[in-house]
């Protein structure tokens, strides 16, 4: 197994506000869909070599601070991601943080429904 996440979905109270939150600090378009009677909004990627995800709302999906923590890509520059986040409702609250052997730098927002969100980037 080479590629051990194959999706992964982040849990929405509100789907339109949390699309809308994501849109803005990661600057890309996400695309609502309706499957198995469950709206989401899904993040863009490439089908042959990226692992998709989305947002969810629905019955069983709850937002949370605690447990896994899913890391987005936050692009070239992690720091323009983390300066659109208050703006956009959200609140950073692992701040930039620097990986050992030059594999970038992280950081943990909570987003507009309440969850604990990683972002990770590759560059400062």
């Amino acid at each position: 197994m080479n590629k051990p996440l194959s999706w992964f979905e982040i849990p929405a109270l509100d789907l339109s506000r949390a699309k809308a939150f994501y849109e803005r600090i990661l600057g890309v378009t996400l695309q609502e869909r309706v499957m198995l009677d469950t709206p989401l909004a899904v993040f863009p990627f490439d089908r042959a070599t990226a692992t998709g995800g989305s947002l969810i709302q629905g019955d069983g999906f709850q937002p949370s601070r605690n447990g896994a923590v899913v890391y987005l890509n936050a692009g070239a520059s992690l720091d323009a991601v983390l300066d659109r986040v208050a703006a956009a409702g959200g609140e950073i609250v692992l701040p930039k943080t620097a990986l050992p052997e030059n594999i970038g730098y992280i950081a943990h927002i909570a987003d507009t429904e309440g969850n604990r969100i990683g972002l990770h980037s590759t560059g400062a």
